[in-house]
Parts: C-alpha cells; sequence; structure tokens
C-alpha cells in the first residue's frame, strides 16, 4: 500500500480553548465534523474523557448523534468508548439508537481503561521526581524514518486523586478491567443475536439487534486490546498520539493474534497521530506553542487545562516543570507546513503499515484548526 492510499480521519476530543465556554467547545466540534466531511475526511470520531476543565468531550454518545446529525455521508464513532464506565446493554442501546437512525454510518470503538478502577487508598498526588523518566536500556529509535521515543511512565506509582475521584463517581469496582473481554463479546452479542443469558436464554435488546455498528477495539500496549481485536477479528485503533513509545510492539501483537473473521478479513489498522498544519513552518510553531503546557496539565493529574492562546502558550511552555514527562509527545506531534506534515505521516504509515491515519489537531482557534484540517487533506491527495 502506498502512503496516499491510507484514509485520513479525524479524532476529535472537543477540547476547550482559554476564554471559551464548553458550551461552544461543542458546537465547534459539530462545525468542525461538518467542514472535516466536505474536506474528504473518511471518519469522524469523538472521544472520552472527564474530569478536565479543558475538555468537553466526555458523553461520546451524546456528541456523536449530535455529529451524526449535523452531517450526512461521513462515519461517526467514538475512540473509545471505555466499558468500564458502563453496562454492557447501555453501550448497546445507545449506539443500537444511532446505527438505527443512521444506517451503515456508526461505529464502536471498545477502551479498555488503563487505571486500576480503585487505586490504594494511601495515594495522594504524583511524584514527578519519578514520573516520565525513561527506562535505562531504552533510548529510543528511529523506524523507517518514525521517531520511536523511549518508553516513558506517564504517571509515577503514586496516582493523581483525579483518578481515584474518577473511579469513584463512575461507579467503578476494583478488577473491572479483568471484564473487558466478556464486556465487548456482550456488547456485540447483543447486536447480533448471539448474547445468552446464563440460563441460556436469548433476548432481544432494541433497538440494537440488527443494527450493528463498525466494531473497533483501541488500545496503546501490546496488551489485552490488541491480542482481543486480533483474536475477535476487528479492527484496531494504536494510539501513536497517545503512547508513541509502543505503537509498533501494539500492531505487531494485534496482527499477531489476528484470526479472520466475516467483516474484517484481514488485519485493519488505524494509527493516530497530533498534527498542526499552517502554510508556513514558522505560522504553525506559533499556533502549537501551548501544547507541552496542555498535555502536561493531563500527565501531571491536574485534567487538561483550557488550550492556551499562542500569545501565552510559549510562556507557558517555557515554564512547563517536569520536561521529561512530556517529552515523547512534544517530539512527535507533527508541526509544520503541509509537505513537512505530510513526509511524518508517510513515515508512519509505512512505519505502521495502516490502512488510516487518525488525525487529531488541537489549536486555540477553531478557524485554524479547519484550516489545518483543509491544508493536510489537499497535501495528502497531491500525494
Amino acid at each position: 500500500m502506498s502512503p496516499t492510499d491510507a484514509l485520513l480521519s479525524v479524532l476529535d476530543l472537543s477540547p476547550i480553548p482559554a476564554g471559551v465556554d464548553a458550551g461552544q467547545a461543542l458546537r465547534n466540534s459539530v462545525e468542525l465534523a461538518v467542514a472535516a466531511e466536505d474536506l474528504g475526511y473518511h471518519r469522524y470520531w469523538l472521544a472520552e474523557h472527564h474530569l478536565n476543565p479543558g475538555v468537553a468531550g466526555s458523553a461520546p454518545h451524546v456528541l456523536s448523534a449530535l455529529v451524526a446529525a449535523a452531517t450526512r455521508t461521513i462515519r461517526v464513532g467514538t475512540a473509545a468508548t471505555i466499558l468500564g464506565n458502563y453496562r454492557p446493554l447501555q453501550v448497546a442501546e445507545n449506539v443500537g439508537t444511532l446505527a438505527a437512525v443512521f444506517p451503515d454510518r456508526i461505529d464502536l470503538g471498545f477502551g479498555r481503561s488503563g487505571q486500576p478502577a480503585s487505586p490504594p487508598a494511601s495515594t495522594g498526588g504524583e511524584d514527578l521526581r519519578t514520573a516520565g523518566e525513561p527506562a535505562p536500556e531504552d533510548a529510543g529509535r528511529v523506524v523507517a524514518g518514525l521517531v520511536v521515543p523511549a518508553k516513558r511512565q506517564p504517571f509515577s506509582s503514586v496516582l493523581p486523586r483525579k483518578f481515584r475521584l474518577q473511579a469513584e463517581l463512575l461507579g467503578r469496582e476494583p478488577g473491572d478491567a479483568d471484564n473487558f473481554e466478556s464486556d465487548v463479546q456482550d456488547v456485540i452479542g447483543f447486536f447480533d443475536g448471539g448474547y445468552r443469558t446464563r440460563h441460556g436464554e436469548g433476548i432481544t435488546v432494541t433497538p440494537a439487534l440488527g443494527h450493528a455498528p463498525q466494531f473497533w477495539l483501541h488500545g496503546s500496549t501490546a496488551g489485552p486490546s490488541a491480542r482481543l481485536a486480533g483474536k475477535l477479528g476487528l479492527r484496531f485503533g494504536a494510539n501513536y498520539h497517545v503512547s508513541p513509545a509502543t505503537v509498533l510492539e501494539s500492531v505487531a501483537e494485534y496482527r499477531a493474534h489476528f484470526r479472520p473473521s466475516a467483516a474484517v478479513p484481514e488485519p485493519y489498522v488505524t494509527v493516530s497521530a497530533d498534527v498542526l498544519v499552517a502554510e508556513r513552518e514558522q505560522d504553525a510553531r506559533r499556533l502549537g506553542a501551548g501544547f507541552a503546557a496542555w498535555v502536561h496539565s493531563i500527565r501531571s493529574g491536574q485534567g487538561a487545562i483550557a488550550y492556551p492562546a499562542p500569545a501565552d502558550g510559549g510562556r507557558l511552555d517555557a515554564a512547563v516543570g517536569s520536561p521529561e514527562l512530556v517529552r515523547d509527545r512534544v517530539e512527535t506531534r507533527f508541526v509544520g507546513a503541509p509537505g513537512t506534515v505530510t513526509a511524518n505521516l508517510r513515515a508512519l504509515q509505512r512505519a505502521t503499515g495502516a490502512q488510516e491515519l487518525l488525525i487529531t489537531t488541537i489549536a486555540h482557534g477553531q478557524a485554524e484548526q479547519v484550516a489545518s484540517y483543509g491544508l493536510l487533506a489537499d497535501a495528502w491527495a497531491r500525494g
């Protein structure tokens, strides 16, 4: 597959720019989806994040409905629905409602929470003296032109209070991530009629039954999600933008465990990337200021801050403490003129063999985000 054969899709976190409220951020997402459809992007996916002051994307099923209603042909879905935050029946009914109203356009991406449901009671705040430090034996590397940084621990052994509070408010229970495989199979069973109760009874889940979305699993490591996606013959989303150090091994693990299914006869991969494009390199760098501070707010456990305006972004980036905590994300964000960014994306596609690339663009201004997606789509189509 040549790089330009790879489809381009969008992952939207619904970031809240500084000086803007959550309502406007969500309206921006709907507006951006309409623009992405007009630009020829294949999918528009919504993320799920909770208790983040600077991210409005916490209810992806609701937002998916708004986006699907505002668009005509682009596929719409979740990347990802974190199963531990819901009961499988709720997921099937919510997404089944969308798939019944918008047939052949809805995607359901399953995600497994990487955080324990109930960290030890003694946890307080994160110890940033150790978080983010690379393993001594891992210096990072370049593969087929792609930067694969050293593996780093995003959080220390002491998890931030936010995660404990989030688990409590969402009703998480210790060990519930261990139910991930059975939860995925239950949801799929509700759609295809294969679900059976413990007494062997079949049930009808309306409106899910007969209105199956396209199923995906998303993962950041060569762990349970990659293996399960392969085992079940599902499509797999690999997170270069979240965990660039482990993207190659996660894709390899998926392919090693892949078993063909009726819906997916061969391995199918999309890989995410942080991207920001402007006409000139220096303009892209200016618009990209604030990214390090924004990522640091997430990885330090406080929750995403409102995305800084360019005038403030450089100052905030320079003031970031514990730069090792964000170095991998900053070094693997593709920022620049169209030619520079497309070259980086081609390297990502070559190294991973992805059939799709999932682009997430965060800038303070809505016009700059839309322009970035437009410049990228045009450059990618021209090869």
